[in-house]
């Protein structure tokens, strides 16, 4: 049987008494497992984690409990049966005197979702329960292998707390999308929650983050992106709410450029900032546990795998920085032989995504990869081009600015923003189509006072103007003297080469 009418009378009359919800957890052998005291409103279910099994399986446990307040089977219930993939789950409606009223239970399709009983009363629940779960999770197991093998993709809510809504908060969640896109996440929802500041704990506040929490296991959301950086603390305190993998926007720029890194030099560069910002994630439970630091003297009792790791970490991270000077050396060497040559070299700068690598193919004729998302092309391409006039020039490609890019990101690519220096001539590519190409030319504007390259001469060009008012185009070239083109269409690129070879 599911479940006995004296078992249901017993659990009635003692969780009206006590005026809390009461559960059991009943094995496939009818011994009961679990016996659960909640609250008036529900019970929070035991760690089961080492009876979770094959995808095409069951839990091998059924849920039986109370209601109080003659509610049928909450939300948190259906969610508890999905995705803890119990047998069956059963709430039986207490009467006030505490008599066992109705009983309503669910179980698993195999096509997904759940089927939901009616109303019986306790003594007439007529199912075969062992004749049911055999057959119920043999079609569960035979879908199962008809499936296709489960995409890996993640599968993400975003968070981004706000100060205030407006243009520069929309700009920044859109750009907050685009990241994730770029980063292969496919994204369930995005979570906004406005706050004066945020949360020093939880960043969007700890009532936000278990709506969250319940949200992701609604929508079987494996991934919680953040678009604050979160501290070490914070992370720890979301992760014990959420029970998935919690990143912040700096994690999941590493990532993307993780993934785009081709050559040697790019890959390097990368590791080294990932190492960087996880250092300070190497933390334990208790500084006075050290080796080094706790106990009587200089000798500690504990800790020993964490230090050996950060001492693992800081010797990768010393070993990469002298790998980095010797990238500096050589591009210092390539860069000095170029003016023992007078070669000009023109650097291609801009905001992700504007169009500078196809810009560089369409000058130089070459195959750069290019890709409509956020930090398509990461590694620095140099290649050369002859003007009409028998000129020869070197145009470099640089990694794609963004705002707040993370600062060991910064750092780790210098050497590659060191060939701006020597450049003779920018070319600061900038989206036409762009909604918010204003706060894009600002904050490029920004990068280059920080890297100290405001006064280096520049051409700006305006790039997508086939996708973008005639008028507009030329009233922001105009505006900035630039010059209006479209990279994928070369018979628009006179006016930039001639602008260009003026200038040499």
């Amino acid at each position: 049987m599911v479940f006995t009418h004296e078992l249901c009378s017993e659990m009635a009359m003692l969780s009206r008494r006590c005026g809390i919800q009461i559960g059991v957890l009943v094995n496939r052998s009818g011994g009961i497992d679990y016996v659960i005291a909640g609250s008036s409103t529900g019970v929070c279910l035991p760690e089961m984690s080492r009876r979770r099994t094959h995808p095409g399986r069951l839990v091998g446990l059924r849920l039986i409990h109370t209601h109080l307040k003659g509610e049928c089977l909450s939300s948190e219930d259906l969610t508890d049966l999905e995705k803890l993939r119990l047998d069956m789950i059963y709430a039986i409606m207490v009467n006030p005197d505490g008599s066992p009223g109705r009983a309503y239970g669910a179980h698993l399709l195999p096509q997904g979702r759940w089927k939901t009983f009616d109303g019986v009363r306790t003594f007439s629940c007529d199912i075969v329960f062992d004749t049911f779960i055999r057959e119920l999770e043999g079609r569960i197991a035979t879908d199962h292998r008809a499936l296709d093998v489960e995409s890996s993709r993640d599968r993400a809510i975003l968070v981004s707390v706000v100060r205030v809504r407006g243009e520069d908060a929309e700009m920044n969640l859109d750009e907050f999308r685009e990241l994730a896109r770029s980063a292969d996440i496919d994204i369930l929802d995005v979570v906004v929650q406005r706050r004066p500041r945020p949360d020093p704990r939880f960043v969007a506040g700890k009532g936000k983050i278990s709506s969250i929490a319940m949200m992701a296991l609604e929508m079987d959301a494996n991934l919680l992106v953040f678009n604050q950086e979160l501290s070490v603390s914070q992370s720890r305190s979301i992760s014990g709410i959420v029970d998935m993998r919690v990143i912040d926007r700096t994690q999941l720029i590493m990532d993307i450029f993780a993934r785009r890194a081709r050559t040697k030099e790019g890959k390097i560069q990368v590791e080294l900032a990932q190492l960087r910002y996880n250092m300070s994630r190497l933390v334990g439970s208790n500084p006075s546990l050290s080796r080094l630091a706790g106990g009587i003297g200089t000798r500690g009792p504990g800790e020993a795998k964490l230090e050996i790791d950060r001492r693992r970490a800081q010797e990768r991270i010393a070993r990469l920085e002298k790998e980095i000077k010797q990238v500096r050396k050589k591009r210092g060497l390539t860069r000095h032989k170029r003016g023992i040559n007078n070669v000009p070299v023109i650097s291609v700068v801009g905001y992700t995504n504007s169009g500078k690598s196809s810009l560089l193919n369409a000058l130089t004729k070459s195959h750069v990869t290019t890709a409509d998302m956020p930090f398509a092309t990461l590694d620095p391409s140099s290649k050369r081009m002859r003007f009409p006039r028998d000129v020869n020039v070197v145009i470099t490609d640089t990694v794609g600015f963004i705002r707040e890019l993370p600062a060991d990101l910064k750092s780790a690519f210098m050497a590659t923003l060191e060939e701006l220096d020597d450049a003779d001539l920018l070319l600061e590519v900038i989206d036409l189509s762009d909604a918010y190409m204003e706060q894009r030319i600002k904050a490029v504007e920004d990068i280059l006072v920080t890297l100290g390259l405001q006064a280096k001469p520049r051409i700006r060009v305006f790039n997508k103007m086939d996708q973008c008012d005639p008028e507009i185009a030329d009233a922001m070239a105009m505006r900035y003297k630039g010059v209006n083109i479209c990279a994928l269409d070369p018979s628009t690129l006179s006016p930039l080469i001639d602008m260009m070879q003026g200038f040499f």
